[in-house]
């Protein structure tokens, strides 16, 4: 089985599910084919990774008289699929409108397209799968009209609630849709799409990278801290203003936030206007994957206070929450999109309402003083992860329905 595998940005630090997904795979015997929309943002530095990345193929830079040829030789060697898949996209183009951005973006990532279909073809891949239902699904489901391999999609978050346009076409031209969380399956289910091409298959991870710690952390002061990019939809701003509140009880302790983004300056100036130092409120910046599971590790409790942002984007199910909850770390989130089907309230985890920096103050110390709670949930935690979140698990789901398109039994 050879599988072409498309994504924004691969392999890249914000999305190491997908690049995981595709060592996983490996090791269960699939020849993976590795295609980039644009080359990474952040570079991965682990020596597994930096092997996927030599033969990762960039569509977006490469030079124009390249990607020109390639659509003329996909004219002259098949003129039929070419003028239908041209067809296709004058059609999609002016649903969005012919005009507009997104319309003209479909056209441009048709010439693009052509490039993957001349991929596809030189590879003898058997099927396309493609991360993200926004941009890299147009161009992969013009690349399969054009090359006759079918493909399928496993979409997330913002690329079906802010950028979902066409969701009913791809999921009618994909062979599976498969999405993360039942929340987006009932989502889609609602925008009048094929149902019976959604599935559900969750992002995984690696239990044994990220092992139960076998000893509590000894800080003089409680130390919580979270990984993610700095935008918006964390709700890192609502993370900080808790803080304040504790801090104005008396509370002694310390957050700690990995990573990097547009907001680190606003967050910054936040964390300084409610009186709040560099020793309570420390930005670490972008922390290498590697080292993840040992800062999680350190922390009395992870707490990722997700929220919609003002475009209308909204997390899907955050891995690092699977990380933290692996590591035997209390987690707290918001009870929002599918971030309740991995933990449940008092369970697996707590869940407080999104925006609510009261409520995640009075959450936070109610975890500090409930030792029990705190045994009780990591147990559950840990449990619920492997037994539905892990890596293997879900890329043998994805084998096995891989195996299905190209057989012909899907």
């Amino acid at each position: 089985m050879k599988v072409a595998y498309l994504a924004p940005e691969l392999p890249a630090l914000s999305a190491t599910f997908v690049y995981n997904e595709i060592l996983q795979l490996e090791t269960l015997g699939v020849q993976v084919v590795p295609f980039s929309v644009h080359p990474p943002s952040s570079q991965v530095t682990e020596q597994r990774v930096e092997v996927l990345a030599k033969p990762t193929l960039n569509l977006y830079a490469q030079s124009k008289l390249k990607v020109l040829k390639d659509n003329l030789l996909c004219l002259l060697k098949r003129p039929v699929c070419y003028v239908k898949t041209l067809l296709m996209v004058g059609r999609d183009s002016w649903q969005v409108g012919v005009f507009s951005r997104i319309g003209l973006g479909m056209v441009y990532r048709f010439f693009f397209a052509s490039s993957l279909a001349r991929q596809l073809a030189a590879n003898d891949c058997d099927h396309l799968h493609v991360h993200f239902a926004h941009i890299p699904t147009d161009i992969a489901m013009y690349a399969s009209s054009l090359s006759s391999v079918p493909f399928s999609v496993t979409a997330h978050a913002n690329d079906i609630y802010e950028r979902g346009w066409l969701l009913r076409e791809k999921v009618e031209r994909s062979a599976f849709f498969a999405t993360i969380s039942e929340f987006n399956k009932r989502y889609l289910e609602s925008k009048d799409v094929d149902a019976s091409k959604i599935c559900i298959v969750r992002c995984g991870v690696e239990p044994s990278l990220f092992s139960k710690r076998a000893d509590l952390p000894a800080h003089k002061n409680t130390k919580i801290g979270v990984i993610g990019r700095l935008v918006e939809k964390k709700g890192f701003d609502t993370l900080i203003k808790a803080m304040s509140i504790l801090k104005t009880q008396g509370v002694a302790i310390e957050l700690q936030i990995a990573g990097s983004g547009p907001l680190l300056k606003p967050l910054q100036a936040l964390a300084i206007s409610l009186g709040l130092d560099s020793q309570e409120v420390t930005f670490l910046g972008a922390i290498p994957h590697a080292e993840v599971a040992s800062f999680i590790k350190s922390l009395d409790a992870f707490v990722l206070p997700c929220k919609q942002d003002s475009n209308g984007d909204i997390d899907g199910i955050p891995v690092v929450l699977m990380e933290a909850m692996l590591s035997g770390v209390p987690v707290i989130s918001s009870e929002l999109s599918g971030i309740p089907e991995l933990i449940v309230h008092k369970e697996t985890g707590l869940l407080v309402a999104p925006n609510s920096e009261q409520e995640l103050a009075d959450t936070i110390l109610m975890l500090m003083n409930s030792p029990a709670l705190k045994n009780q949930m990591t147990n559950h935690a840990v449990s619920k992860v492997k037994r539905e979140f892990s890596l293997e698990h879900n890329a043998n789901k994805l084998k096995d329905m891989f195996n299905r398109v190209i057989n012909g039994t899907a």
